[in-house]
């Protein structure tokens, strides 16, 4: 009977400790519930490996990763339409495809930078764009039209084939292809196909169909134009949000401030940004909001307006340069 007792005891302790650490302490990273699986000291640094999701020497590593705040019922609760019948992938996207996307570049900095709060409120960010970019959402829709995300992988009616000739050399078009929006946050145009297929090492210039027939490889792509500057010199979104980027003077007298304005600048450039209140734009602000909402963050941390939009902001690269024709 003792020895039931102890047994008892011993499996309550163990149970209150899974707890404790399921619960986690907001502002201390390393209460993850996944234990680095490598920990390791580089120039006085604190490096980690942890498990496959960051499975790079990294400090981002030593954090939380994405699937310790981020699971499975939040992604179907944020594209809670994505698989309805009217909808336009159905059964393409799904939670495993981002979370092994974001494998990628989780040691990078993707999910894993800061606090438990930033790093959530980097992927509502993130998935903010690409809801609002997908989705098939309308005023009158079942559930909002907030709820209609990733409805599309890819452009329904393309107007035009998307080839520059300006870019033969570098990236020319391959003879009957179309480079027609696709993915989380569309692609479009030879050039970005190019430039994002030889970054993730998959031929998108000859095949972008891979797009949209790969669910983690239309993630990665989404990803990585998160991750990566438009140009040299300028901020990624994801150091734009984060706060890893240092305006100019120039930026400042431009309005482009840290935040998730400038992150749609980087992104859509004078097609959303520097147009005044424009319903592309609040639409993207919309989902970001919603999102933090059902993250459990509320909107409210989402900080004032002026940090918010892109209103009054000059675009990075204007419409009339080719590199802001990506949107």
């Amino acid at each position: 009977m003792a020895t039931l007792k102890m047994k008892i005891l011993g499996f309550m302790v163990i149970m209150l400790s899974i707890s404790a650490i399921a619960k986690g302490d907001e502002n201390e990273n390393e209460s993850s519930s996944k234990p680095p699986t490598l920990v390791k000291m580089v120039k006085g640094k604190k490096m980690c490996v942890k498990d496959w999701e960051c499975n790079v020497l990294s400090r981002f590593c030593c954090n939380l990763t994405i699937s310790d705040f981020f699971e499975t019922y939040q992604f179907e609760n944020l594209f809670s339409k994505r698989n309805s019948p009217v909808a336009h992938a159905v059964g393409f996207w799904d939670y495993k495809s981002f979370i092994i996307a974001s494998a990628l570049f989780q040691p990078l900095g993707f999910g894993t930078t800061g606090g438990k709060q930033m790093q959530m409120k980097e992927i509502a960010a993130f998935l903010g764009h690409v809801g609002s970019k997908t989705s098939c959402g309308y005023g009158v829709a079942t559930g909002g039209p907030l709820a209609w995300g990733l409805c599309y992988n890819k452009e329904m009616s393309p107007s035009q084939d998307y080839c520059d000739d300006f870019f033969k050399l570098t990236y020319p078009c391959s003879p009957g292809v179309q480079y027609y929006g696709r993915g989380a946050l569309p692609i479009y145009w030879n050039y970005n196909y190019g430039k994002i297929g030889e970054a993730l090492k998959v031929d998108l210039l000859n095949h972008p169909e891979y797009i949209e027939q790969n669910a983690t490889l239309a993630f990665q792509a989404a990803i990585w134009q998160w991750m990566n500057p438009v140009k040299k010199g300028q901020p990624s979104a994801h150091d734009a949000f984060v706060g890893n980027w240092k305006p100019t003077k120039n930026d400042t007298l431009s309005k482009r401030v840290p935040g998730f304005g400038t992150t749609m600048n980087i992104l859509y450039g004078d097609n959303v940004c520097n147009q005044g209140d424009i319903d592309s734009m609040n639409n993207i602000i919309s989902h970001y909001l919603y999102y933090l909402d059902l993250m459990g963050i509320g909107r409210e941390e989402a900080g004032p307006h002026e940090l918010l939009t892109c209103a009054e902001q000059k675009p990075f690269n204007p419409s009339s340069s080719p590199a802001a024709a990506s949107s």
